[in-house]
Formats: C-alpha cells, structure tokens, sequence
C-alpha cells in the first residue's frame, strides 16, 4: 500500500514540476490554481508518507524544502511572466 502511494506522490510532485515549467509559457488563472492544487497535494501525500512510513523527518523535510523552493521559484517566475505580458499588451493598445 505504502509502496503505491509512494509511487502516486511521486508523479504528482514531477507533474507539478512539470507543469510548472507549462505555465510559465502559458500562463491563465486556471492553470495556476491547477498548479497550487498540484503543489498542496505534493504536501498532503508527502505529509501522509512521513507519518505512515515513520521516514527520518529531517531528510523528507530537506527534501520537501528543496521541492517547494523549486516550485515557487517557477511560479512566480510564471507570475511574472504573465504580468510583462499583460503590461505589453496594454501598451500596443
């Protein structure tokens, strides 16, 4: 059982990366929500895991950190993105 859900918390968290890496190129409100949802479920199955598998905390934590650090960076770098976007637009009009 452990083992399945190892491997689902798996593909989500390199969904989530992946999908992240799509967002900065195409960025809507959607797709961020999409990409929070990814990330909160990354969170609550690593959570689970670390309970359910007593794993070393310090090291799922480092782990989880770096993931999140990760993550955030390419949301907001899509953030931004969009933002230029937006001001570009508004600009040629």
């Amino acid at each position: 059982m452990n083992l399945m859900f190892l491997l689902i918390h798996i593909v989500i968290a390199l969904s989530s990366v992946g999908y992240t890496t799509y967002l900065y190129f195409s960025p809507s409100r959607r797709h961020f929500h999409t990409a929070y949802g990814l990330v909160g479920s990354t969170l609550a199955s690593g959570t689970y895991l670390v309970i359910s598998t007593h794993s070393p905390l310090l090291q799922s934590c480092l782990t989880g950190l770096i993931y999140i650090g990760v993550v955030l960076f390419g949301i907001t770098a899509a953030y931004r993105h969009a933002a230029s976007e937006s001001k570009t637009i508004a600009k040629d009009r």
